[in-house]
């Protein structure tokens, strides 16, 4: 079932936004417009949620973000290692918080802020 609201990055390179995702979230693509050629739109599962990929060459990386993007995962420390392999950047080490998640806080290749969070 989809979800109810689905958080759209918008990007200037779909395909290295959509790498980051697949291979460190294990996100699995479940819409793509066109199917043929490069793609417009992409839509992505992670999960139980959604994210969609919107291509705009004309989107400068980093400008403008007002969107935070949270993703729990199983093990936020066994990730780390593939954030700059895939052109991502990781802002600090992972903090266990008081309300019991140990979150980092990551840029994907766009600068989009996101957060690992793994429960404790």
């Amino acid at each position: 079932m989809p979800s109810t609201v689905q958080p759209m990055i918008i990007t200037a390179d779909l395909p290295r936004l959509l790498r980051f995702y697949a291979e460190l979230l294990d996100a699995k693509e479940t819409e793509r417009f066109p199917q043929d050629g490069p793609a417009f739109f992409v839509g992505l599962r992670i999960g139980d949620s959604d994210l969609a990929l919107v291509n705009d060459t004309g989107v400068e990386p980093g400008a403008g973000q007002r969107m935070l993007i949270s993703v729990d995962v199983a093990d936020v420390d066994g990730l780390l290692g593939r954030v700059e392999a895939l052109a991502g950047r990781v802002e600090g080490p992972p903090t266990d918080m008081p309300w019991g998640q140990r979150v980092v806080h990551l840029k994907d290749p766009d600068g989009n802020a996101v957060n690992l969070t793994q429960q404790l």
